[in-house]
């Protein structure tokens, strides 16, 4: 039976669990401070970014995901997120997707994703 790991554990989630070669993060967003006020394409930046660097510590990358679900406050931001989507994922490695609308946890909050990726 393989290991369970967790990384960035608190009472409520990890943010990173690795377990039979894949990994799974919970939903990334862009955070507070200084992001409160960004539109939708810094903020899917800045989430892509966090996603990015989880991916890298867990010892994957974006070419690897496998499934995401990107969560928009408001689903007119589509074509915005979608723009800094297809210049993030690497050319032939689109993941499984689903994006749906939804109430976030913070109303600054525009885009949540949270993806399963494959351990190389």
């Amino acid at each position: 039976m393989s290991e369970i790991e967790r990384k960035h554990t608190n009472a409520r989630m990890s943010k990173i669990v690795k377990h039979g070669g894949l990994i799974y993060l919970c939903g990334q967003t862009a955070g507070g401070g200084a992001h409160a006020e960004a539109d939708i394409t810094v903020q899917t930046a800045e989430t892509l970014l966090r996603v990015q660097d989880l991916l890298a510590e867990a010892g994957s990358e974006r070419g690897r995901i496998l499934t995401a679900t990107i969560y928009l406050r408001n689903i007119g931001d589509f074509a915005a997120m979608n723009a800094v989507w297809e210049s993030w994922i690497p050319s032939g490695a689109a993941p499984a997707r689903t994006t749906v609308e939804a109430n976030l946890a913070l109303p600054s909050l525009l885009v949540e994703v949270t993806v399963t990726a494959a351990v190389p």
